[in-house]
């Protein structure tokens, strides 16, 4: 029996490293900064690459908009229009018809004001539904707005089921919070201290130039025209979506292994406070305290951009699919084949300390049979050994290295890179986990 509970956990983690990750995303789309509706374009073009399950209009401190519904299927409708390009690219794009069924009217009162009895809303009912699916993967909740509509289906399922369903129910939860909009993230958390629930303060700096939108994004078909000048800061939600794709690089189980997202602490801390306009408008999250988030890591918004010239392209070639309706017209991502596999899930290594590990990419290719570049990085800061660490990369699709004596008992990240020459250039990756043994 122990056996078989192994084998099960083995392939859960598996599922989990392989499949696409499942998401809803809570928005205030339609508000006064246009941030939501530039990175629900950005989301748009990326559906390949994670499993979109719910798409709830909620706002953080003011009451629910009526016509941010609208406003959502209208972005659809751009979609629509370019989905049969993007489908010549990728065949992973959803239709035009599923996202309409998964858009969400969530809490119709803002914030804790909104939870509680008689307060359910197709938002949080849907929440439910979704969580409740026969899929053993966790739901993330990308939050670019505030999380009443979550408070809601959490209060009610704990005041309607038994111990051990709202255990299995709150297990499968957990939440990319983007600055904190609003004191229900507080609440939860301070309710519901097992959620895995991300709290993230750093998460401006990234995003490209205004003319480099413009060039690239908004000068770009039909879908490029919804993208909306910005007024503060650009896609300020997107780092949120950005850590749940699929990209070979993102773990988004592990917050500490970083990512396109940023990469977050292993440990949880106090009372991280919202935005400096939650207090302001009466949301008081010390009543909650103490309450428990994983913070940011120490290196803060650089851990999201280390990765921006990539994301940057990403963006750019996805625009340009929309309105390539040729294959061979349009740059597409490398394969990475390390060894004989070609998987996106990371690569976990047992090796020994004092030992030579080869790696070899060489079976890696372009679609567009573009020339690759193999870069070897040692990833520092979500090792757990903190020495200098050389990589031989004469062979450039070969790497080789020589695990420290002193690595024992630790782990060591490499990331292997693989850029194309296309214009724009894609990367691809490929993490690589060293447990090093004594």
């Amino acid at each position: 029996m122990k056996k078989i509970g192994i084998i099960l956990l083995l392939l859960l983690s598996n599922l989990y490293l392989t499949a696409q990750t499942r998401m809803i995303v809570m928005s205030d789309i339609g508000g006064s900064d246009p941030d939501d509706t530039e990175s629900l374009v950005h989301l748009l073009v990326s559906l390949d690459q994670v499993k979109l399950e719910g798409f709830i209009s909620q706002h953080a401190w003011v009451p629910y908009g009526e016509g941010a519904i609208k406003h959502i299927n209208n972005m659809i409708d751009g979609y629509e229009a370019v989905l049969p390009n993007l489908k010549v690219h990728s065949a992973g794009y959803p239709s035009a018809e599923y996202l309409r069924s998964i858009v969400k009217k969530g809490q119709s009162e803002a914030a804790m004001h909104g939870v509680g009895t008689g307060k359910d809303s197709e938002g949080s009912e849907w929440i439910i539904k979704t969580i409740d699916r026969d899929d053993p993967r966790p739901v993330w909740i990308s939050a670019w707005s505030g999380l009443s509509t979550l408070a809601q289906a959490l209060w009610k399922v704990s005041h309607t089921r038994t111990k051990d369903q709202i255990d299995a129910f709150v297990k499968k939860i957990r939440v990319y919070d983007v600055l904190g909009q609003d004191d229900a993230g507080a609440w939860i958390v301070k309710n519901y201290p097992n959620i895995i629930y991300i709290r993230n303060t750093e998460i401006y700096g990234w995003p490209p130039s205004d003319k480099w939108t413009k060039d690239n994004v908004q000068n770009v078909g039909p879908l490029g025209s919804l993208y909306p000048n910005r007024i503060w800061a650009t896609e300020g939600d997107s780092p949120s979506f950005m850590y749940c794709l699929n990209n070979g690089l993102n773990v988004p189980e592990h917050p500490e292994y970083g990512g396109w997202g940023g990469r977050f602490a292993t440990t949880r801390i106090a009372s991280i406070r919202g935005m400096d306009w939650v207090k302001k408008n009466g949301l008081d999250e010390t009543q909650y305290d103490p309450y428990y988030m994983i913070p940011s890591a120490p290196e803060g918004v650089n851990a999201i951009t280390r990765w921006k010239n990539d994301i940057y392209n990403d963006f750019a070639v996805r625009m340009q699919w929309t309105v390539c309706s040729s294959f061979k017209d349009a740059n597409h991502h490398p394969v990475v084949v390390l060894g004989e596999k070609n998987e996106k899930r990371i690569l976990e290594m047992e090796v020994k300390a004092g030992k030579k590990v080869f790696l070899n990419a060489m079976k890696s290719y372009d679609p567009d049979n573009d020339k690759l570049t193999y870069i070897w990085d040692y990833y520092k800061e979500p090792s757990t050994y903190n020495g200098d660490i050389e990589l031989n990369t004469s062979g450039h699709n070969v790497c080789s290295v020589i695990v420290p004596k002193n690595a024992a008992n630790h782990t060591i990240h490499i990331i292997l890179r693989v850029v194309d020459s296309g214009v724009p250039s894609l990367t691809s990756y490929k993490r690589i986990i060293l447990n090093v043994l004594p």
